[in-house]
């Protein structure tokens, strides 16, 4: 028999006769697989997000503005998404017709107006030459105040050809004759309340005069589509992406971009921490695994088996063990990718046209992954007992020896250094800066826990362990036995520390987030009334509000996302950050809004040119009153306006503050989102309310914030499915090792019962080390969570972390939970035999 076969046999007859041993093994390698199949999902669903045309279905070719921003023209980086959408120049028409092969160049725009029975999109009229739009009754428009509506819409209206009805867009009220009635379009995708204007009024009325959103393109007879996009790309020159295929369903869906980044983000960011986490937790166990079965491998040096022998076995076993436990870890993977991206979907983060991919490559990298941290764990483990000599390998297997590895000791203590300095280097950065350099400090803690794990273990077992020496002989023998088993005790402390840390700090930073925003959106806001709407007011809303009887004061306010560099150097990058466009002047805001303004002049805001800045957001800009700061707007476009005053309170109520004229002509529909209301002193707030009730729905400051609270849940529900899926993967783990090692000692256990140790005492044994197991699991994963969060909150809110004790009683409670059933109801199982052959057998 060669070496190669028996080492083979020896790992198959393993596997097979003592298939118990490797239950652990396959637990932890099957749920590594099932974290990174379905965060491998959600990354290619990202990389391959797109949407089927529909408007653009007959289109050949579409050109469209990059949604993409940048720091500067030449950068080669892929940039940032643009918070609403990015624009062309109405002067590339003509340059693309006059392109060859070009039949047609048509402008297309899409917007919103409303009704007195709902919202309608507006179109121009030309569009109707790619989506269909046959007259039933009527003609085109051919002049300003002229409009074609679908059917449907008509009857809504009770509207015929020849009648009046109005349409409001986001400047007011306008008044148009119905020339024509349109039958219901050839494709029931396109079937949607639309509205259609002469291409001339279409592009005045949406606000953006001599802007459009897209070039649909159509081929003269014999181009092709490639030689089409061709001629198009070479007649923008730079100044347009073109698209064709499935592109040109990301350009009439723009949520596809967004649903990208999400996915990707999801899949990418978060899945390479959870499948470090998940990878790490599986070697662990596999190396707890091999270091249960030195007894075996010490018999098998002593009969004669060469170090390359075990290696190559335990190689084995690993390879026999981790493609199926892969294999079966996939399939809940991709249940949990479907729930995942169905929630998303209901929730809106998602456009429904995109679909989720599964292909080979994620599940075959997950399988792949396990098997090799399988392999390379089993090695590393394998390395004492190989290199023992078979004259010593029983005895070394007899008692555990505290003799931590040279490389393991130094690239722990490393992992420790750098987690502190980097916390140090965190704690003075602010903003997104902040949040990326905790997320290497919680990893670096946690690698250093891993590697110190015995040194750690012991030092928890002496410090938890004085208290319970002072009790009674259980509590005394569990103090001893964990004392004297470190390497095991590490290996049921690290899960716990995983699950405590990972869940305390993805939750508790949203609970500090929402505790600094709520009191600052309750100091910030002094209105007395607030106006809102669903689909926003049109700008003349404040106006209107201000001639009412007992108003003193109405601010509207247009609420929209922009991006500003941050940083410095190679750091420096755009960040997203929420602006306010006030239609008042900066005393009018200081009666309805309190920032908490700092540095410069309140009334100076508002003015043209300028701009007021969240101190947080002020610092990481490196900005001050009197500079100019950069400003990505939301369609793209870049100003540069004065800081003229620096806030506290912009977590609350927004990080910018601009002039309202500065963001309408950049957002696709600017509504305003508010008007903020104060009453004259002495007048009636429900007569007030009542008479301001015409205009929208009417809510005081309280009833605001609740409002305003509900449109975080999606951002509630993310951070919270993250730390289930993190905090459940190593709450199993941590219950796996712990099962493993208490199973692993039925032969002590037993010994116990035969010098006359009472069951009782054996089991109140294993409660006393599995409390200590749990404390110093919480201990430290809170501390690693604390010291992660710390500079994290304060770079986002400007305060240290908020952490509900009822909340993190809950998070501790669970965890002792855990090591406690995890250990006594294996014990009770392993105490059922207690007779001599159970005390002398190997188990």
């Amino acid at each position: 028999m060669t070496r190669r076969s028996l080492t083979n046999g020896l790992a198959r007859a393993a596997v097979r006769f003592k298939p118990a041993a490797f239950v652990g093994t396959f637990v932890a390698l099957m749920m590594a697989a099932f974290i990174v199949s379905a965060c491998g999902i959600l990354l290619e669903s990202g990389v391959r997000a797109s949407a089927p045309p529909q408007r653009y279905a007959d289109v050949p070719v579409v050109a469209a503005a990059d949604q993409h921003a940048r720091l500067t023209d030449d950068s080669d980086d892929s940039g940032e998404l643009v918070p609403d959408a990015a624009r062309l120049d109405a002067a590339l028409v003509s340059e693309i017709a006059a392109a060859p092969g070009v039949a047609t160049a048509i402008p297309d725009v899409s917007y919103p107006l409303r009704t007195s029975t709902g919202a309608v999109t507006a179109h121009g009229w030309g569009s109707t030459a790619f989506t269909g739009g046959d007259l039933a009754q009527g003609a085109a428009p051919r002049t300003a105040h002229q409009v074609v509506l679908d059917q449907d819409t008509a009857r809504a209206q009770r509207a015929a050809v020849g009648d009046h009805v109005t349409l409001t867009a986001a400047d007011g009220a306008h008044r148009f004759e119905v020339s024509g009635i349109a039958e219901p379009a050839p494709r029931a995708a396109l079937r949607a309340p639309t509205a259609w204007l002469t291409d001339q009024r279409a592009v005045a009325l949406s606000g953006h005069p001599g802007k459009i959103d897209a070039v649909a393109v159509l081929a003269a007879p014999g181009t092709t589509t490639g030689d089409l996009a061709d001629q198009v790309r070479r007649a923008v020159d730079g100044k347009a992406k073109v698209h064709t295929g499935d592109g040109r369903g990301g350009v009439e869906e723009p949520g596809v971009a967004e649903a990208k980044e999400l996915l990707t983000g999801l899949g990418g960011s978060f899945g390479g921490v959870a499948t470090m986490v998940a990878v790490f937790t599986a070697a662990g166990t596999v190396a707890l695994c091999v270091g249960q079965r030195s007894r075996e491998f010490a018999l098998l040096r002593a009969i004669g088996a060469t170090p390359r022998q075990l290696r190559r076995s335990i190689a084995t076993e690993a390879l026999l063990i981790a493609p199926i436990a892969g294999a079966v870890g996939c399939l809940p993977g991709i249940a949990l990718a479907h729930w995942w991206f169905d929630q998303l979907q209901d929730k809106g983060a998602i456009p429904e046209p995109v679909r989720l991919h599964v292909s080979w490559i994620p599940l075959v990298s997950a399988v792949g992954a396990g098997v090799l941290a399988a392999v390379i764990a089993g090695l590393l483990a394998a390395r004492r007992p190989a290199r023992t000599k078979p004259g010593q390998a029983l005895s070394e297997a007899a008692v555990e020896r505290f003799r931590p590895g040279v490389i393991r000791t130094v690239l722990g203590a490393g992992a420790l250094v750098g987690g502190i300095v980097l916390a140090r280097v965190a704690a003075g950065e602010s903003g997104d800066d902040a949040a990326n350099l905790a997320l290497g400090v919680v990893m670096l803690f946690m690698l250093s826990v891993s590697l110190l794990g015995p040194i750690i273990a012991r030092v928890c077992a002496w410090l938890i362990g004085l208290p319970l020496r002072a009790g009674g002989a259980p509590a005394g023998l569990a103090a001893a036995n964990t004392r004297a088993n470190s390497r095991r005790l590490a290996s049921a402390i690290t899960p716990i520390v995983l699950a405590m840390a990972f869940s305390s700090t993805l939750v508790f930073l949203h609970t500090s987030e929402d505790h600094a925003r709520g009191d600052q959106r309750r100091a910030g806001i002094v209105a007395d009334h607030i106006v809102t709407a669903p689909d926003g007011l049109p700008a003349d809303t404040a106006a209107r509000v201000a001639r009412t009887p007992g108003v003193r004061t109405a601010v509207g306010l247009l609420r929209a996302g922009v991006l500003v560099p941050t940083g410095s150097g190679e750091t420096r990058m755009l960040t997203s950050a929420a602006a306010q466009g006030v239609s008042g002047t900066g005393d009018a805001l200081r009666t309805v809004q309190d920032l908490d303004v700092r540095a410069g002049d309140q009334s100076a805001i508002g003015r043209p040119d300028t701009v007021a800045v969240d101190a947080l957001l002020a610092d990481a800009a490196d900005a001050e009153v009197g500079d100019r700061l950069q400003i990505v707007l939301p369609d793209g476009s870049t100003t540069r306006p004065r800081v003229v005053a620096v806030y506290g309170r912009g977590l609350g109520v927004a990080q910018l503050t601009l002039p309202r004229a500065a963001l309408a002509p950049h957002v696709t529909a600017a509504y305003d989102t508010d008007v903020f209301v104060q009453r004259t002193p002495g007048s009636d707030p429900d007569q007030v309310a009542a008479a301001l009730a015409p205009l929208g729905t009417v809510t005081d400051r309280d009833g605001y914030a609740e409002a305003q609270d509900r449109n975080r849940e999606i951002n509630v529900w993310a951070n919270t499915t993250m730390a289930a899926v993190l905090g459940g993967f190593a709450a199993v783990a941590a219950a796996n090792t712990l099962v493993m090692t208490v199973l692993d000692r039925r032969r002590e256990l037993s010994t116990l019962r035969l010098i006359g140790s009472t069951r009782r005492q054996v089991l109140d044994m294993i409660r006393w080390e599995a409390l200590l197991v749990g404390v110093a699991g919480v201990t430290i994963g809170t501390a690693i969570a604390l010291i992660t969060l710390n500079p994290m909150t304060r770079g986002i809110t400007g305060t240290g972390p908020y952490i509900p004790p009822g909340l993190y009683a809950a998070f501790a409670g669970a965890a002792l939970l855990i090591g406690l059933l995890s250990s006594t109801l294996p014990a009770r199982l392993a105490l059922r035999h207690t007779s001599m052959v159970g005390a002398g057998e190997k188990q």
